[in-house]
């Protein structure tokens, strides 16, 4: 399965030429090139110019280029709700449904909850709203633990004309149990679960919630009820018992699940083998690991990324990093690509063992075979800022700047207090700005480092101006 391989850089040369064949079928097209530089113009422009610049661009939008936009956004509900504005002016142009999801997702993780219901009343004119719209108001207000108001968005969807059905049913109870809310969703489930019939999915949610609380009993209890309802479970099911059975250290019963699995009606998955593998790996079980990779393989499953990157962490747990680079030499010759998530594993191990050097070389090179996200820039941020070196740390974030991608607000909070850190008092004050006008609001520790330092300097007047900011990203619209 996995050949021992010295060279780690030869290796990682392989796995680059290897992605670049393997991503070499994916088209140059128009609709790209315009959200690249409609992207261009958002970063570069402040936003009291911003439409002078995208008007002057001479750029002419289409829902997919919109699309694409507000999905590079997402973390800047500001500038994305300003273009999003922008777009509605321009000739033979229509938001699509897609258009308003990502917008209405965006508003609700920057707390603008007045706006996106403006958009739902927009969307009710053109009849566009449906279930998912719903969905995703539960999921943004249960994630804030804003529970009544999950609970509200359910109750008036027939207000607002759409049905409240099995789907919009299971959306709620999603919403809750994902917020580790499983008890109210619990109730909600028996209070309702007369009106709308359970099916598999339902008991599943339930399932997983309860497994996260993490409560086995009542995690048992429901997969007894499911079967004495006449719901079979089905592949997703079986997946979250066996997650829930290993998190509650019931390894072998897991595997007893997994073992007695019909395999002419659900054959066990690549996830649930997976599952086992993290599972070993957490335990320091590093054999069976390996051996349950191997037993799937002779089952002709095929691993996927999933199941790599649980392999990969569970080689990076036991120190045995040399298994990790022969586990990505594997992936290579199968034709698996890595993700943001295999880079991010290995990363978190090297740091953990204190390797940042060898971090910084993995990173460089990881970054050609897959695209970094939040995770992976606020790791290596956090990882210089620790070790003092902020000029390496810059250059990471000049580079994710280079590439186009948005920090999230952990990724602003790490640089921002490194710098803070070392007295940097200039420099945080830009960058905590920077963060405001992109609509994204700092955390209460954040901004709590920077206004001692500010007070300690005597910069008062500096202090009142960003709180004054801070202010206005919640009491005032975003765009006039």
């Amino acid at each position: 399965m996995i050949k021992v391989y010295h060279s780690r850089n030869k290796m990682i040369s392989g796995c680059i030429s290897f992605l670049r064949r393997y991503n070499s079928s994916e088209p140059s097209t128009e609709a790209l090139d315009a959200a690249k530089s409609i992207s261009k113009i958002m970063l570069s422009s402040p936003k009291v110019v911003l439409d002078t610049a995208l008007d002057q661009s001479g750029i002419r939008v289409s829902p997919e280029i919109v699309e694409d936009v507000l999905e590079k956004f997402k973390n800047a509900g500001t500038l994305a709700f300003c273009f999003f504005k922008w777009t509605e002016k321009q000739q033979n142009y229509e938001h699509s449904v897609r258009a308003y999801h990502s917008m209405i997702e965006s508003l609700a993780k920057i707390r603008q909850y007045q706006i996106m219901w403006d958009l739902v009343n927009a969307m009710r004119t053109k009849r566009m709203l449906n279930v998912e719209t719903f969905c995703i108001i539960m999921r943004k207000y249960a994630r804030v633990q804003k529970v009544e108001e999950a609970v509200y968005t359910f109750n008036v969807m027939q207000k607002y004309g759409v049905t409240q059905n099995l789907a919009a049913f299971n959306g709620l109870l999603s919403a809750l149990c994902k917020s580790k809310n499983v008890r109210k969703a619990q109730e909600i489930f028996d209070c309702m679960k007369d009106r709308f019939i359970p099916d598999s999915k339902t008991y599943s949610i339930l399932l997983e919630g309860w497994g996260k609380d993490p409560n086995l009993p009542r995690a048992r209890e429901i997969f007894r009820e499911m079967v004495d309802t006449g719901c079979n479970p089905d592949i997703v099911t079986y997946g979250i018992m066996v997650d829930v059975l290993c998190k509650a250290g019931r390894v072998d019963e897991a595997l007893g699940i997994v073992k007695s699995m019909d395999s002419t009606v659900c054959q066990p998955t690549s996830f649930i083998y997976s599952v086992l593998v993290h599972t070993y790996g957490v335990e320091n079980r590093i054999e069976d690991a390996v051996d349950t990779f191997l037993e799937m393989e002779k089952n002709g499953i095929h691993a996927d990324v999933a199941m790599y990157n649980a392999l990969i962490g569970a080689f990076c747990k036991a120190n045995k990093f040399k298994n990790v680079y022969r586990v990505l030499k594997d992936m290579n010759s199968k034709g698996v690509a890595p993700n943001s998530r295999t880079c991010n594993i290995i990363l978190n191990g090297l740091i953990g063992r204190g390797e940042t050097d060898e971090a910084y070389r993995v990173f460089r090179r990881m970054i050609k075979l897959c695209e970094a996200d939040a995770d992976t820039y606020t790791m290596m941020i956090k990882m210089f800022c620790q070790g003092g070196e902020l000029k390496k740390a810059f250059k990471v974030w000049k580079y994710m700047k280079l590439k186009r991608f948005i920090p999230s607000m952990h990724t602003f909070s790490v640089l921002i207090n490194g710098l803070c850190d070392k007295g940097i008092v200039s420099d945080s004050c830009v960058l905590l700005e920077d963060m405001i006008e992109k609509g994204i609001r700092p955390s209460g520790e954040t901004f709590g480092k920077l206004r001692k330092l500010l007070i300690k300097e005597g910069r008062e007047d500096v202090l009142k101006f960003l709180q004054e900011k801070m202010n206005l990203l919640v009491k005032e619209p975003l765009c006039d």
